[in-house]
């Protein structure tokens, strides 16, 4: 895996890894601390959640991944500082964000069980998916699309992609768009 920040501004600090040691040398995990202009500090996520494998404990991992981004959103929402997590999380949230939701309801990326730690980053630690809230109550847009038949033509896809931010940072959002050119 590889994730990575990139900023104009220089970070204040940068903590690789999530707080988890299994997870901590994946390259699965970055964080920077930016200082803003107004003299808060955005902390940016930049994260790769692998794919799983429903049954297997490779699932497993993905969601002690998922606990433990758990326990990061709240410290960042806790500490005061703006948050935005960026990234491949590997999980279509709602049946909006897959095409063909009843076919999956079974495979890893659209599980119940991974699906509900969504729900509990934006209910419980008050995130925003930020591109939801701007794109609304329509399918798509999807941000992947399999390599077979003709998924990335017909726009037969997976949202897997997000930007998840503290609510007052994505209240400043105007405009998200997923380039499939």
């Amino acid at each position: 895996a590889g994730v990575a920040v990139l900023s104009r501004t220089e970070p204040t600090a940068m903590r690789i890894g999530n707080g988890d040691d299994f997870f901590d040398d994946s390259g699965r995990w970055i964080e920077s601390d930016i200082p803003l202009a107004d003299g808060s500090t955005l902390t940016i996520i930049s994260a790769y959640a692998h794919s799983g494998e429903a049954g297997t404990p490779r699932q497993l991992e993905k969601y002690r991944f998922f606990d433990q981004m758990h326990l990061r959103l709240e410290a960042i929402r806790g500490s005061g500082h703006h948050g935005l997590l960026t990234g491949d999380l590997n999980v279509a949230h709602t049946e909006r964000d897959i095409r063909n939701w009843k076919g999956n309801l079974k495979k890893a990326g659209f599980l119940p069980e991974e699906r509900a730690y969504f729900d509990r980053f934006h209910a419980d630690l008050g995130w925003v998916d930020v591109h939801r809230q701007l794109a609304g109550d329509v399918d798509g847009p999807y941000t992947w699309w399999s390599m077979r038949g003709q998924a990335f033509d017909t726009d037969t896809g997976w949202r897997i992609d997000y930007q998840i931010a503290t609510p007052e940072l994505a209240a400043a959002a105007r405009t998200a768009a997923v380039d499939r050119a």
